[in-house]
């Protein structure tokens, strides 16, 4: 046995909300640090979005109007290698232009982001997308089959599905046995 054996990296990058509200992401990090070594983007820091009115219709607006394309280019001075990347909502357009523009994508696991369906490139590396059937803003399975990804509609759920616990358990557990390491 190896006195320090090294976890392969697994970046989370948080829905609109960041860390003031990503309580939930404690179901996943409790499951995923026994294998990997988490390191979590909160999407409104890298956004650079003043989070001083604090509600859904403002945090969205600033990220539309250049929040995430502010994410994106801080994630690209961050992360120089290729990585494993969980992301929630915005994250995970955040997490697929920082691909486009990198190639540094080892795996991306998106849940619930929807704004991928204004998507036209898919990047390189395995990528796989959750989606509760209820979440109306959804792509379609043509979208879904033309970028030629892996994906899960999951019954009777909507787009906070991420914040279920038993999901999230489901999803951790999928990613200890599925994700290589070195």
């Amino acid at each position: 046995m190896k006195l320090t054996e090294m976890k392969e990296r697994l970046i989370i990058i948080s829905d609109l909300w960041g860390r003031e509200k990503a309580e939930w992401l404690i179901n996943y990090t409790e499951i995923l640090e026994t294998k990997f070594d988490l390191f979590f983007y909160d999407s409104c820091e890298i956004g650079e979005v003043d989070k001083s009115n604090y509600i859904q219709d403002n945090l969205h607006n600033q990220f539309v109007n250049g929040g995430i394309e502010l994410a994106i280019e801080n994630l690209i001075k961050q992360e120089k290698n290729p990585v494993n990347i969980i992301a929630f909502s915005i994250g995970g357009v955040i997490a697929w232009n920082f691909g486009l523009r990198t190639d540094n994508i080892k795996s991306l696991i998106c849940v619930s982001s929807t704004r991928l369906r204004k998507e036209t490139k898919r990047p390189t590396g395995r990528i796989e997308l959750y989606f509760g059937e209820n979440d109306e803003y959804q792509p379609s399975k043509k979208w879904i089959k033309n970028m030629q990804l892996e994906f899960k509609f999951l019954p009777k759920k909507s787009h906070q599905l991420y914040k279920e616990i038993e999901f999230a358990k489901y999803l951790s557990t999928k990613i200890l046995t599925t994700t290589p390491q070195h």
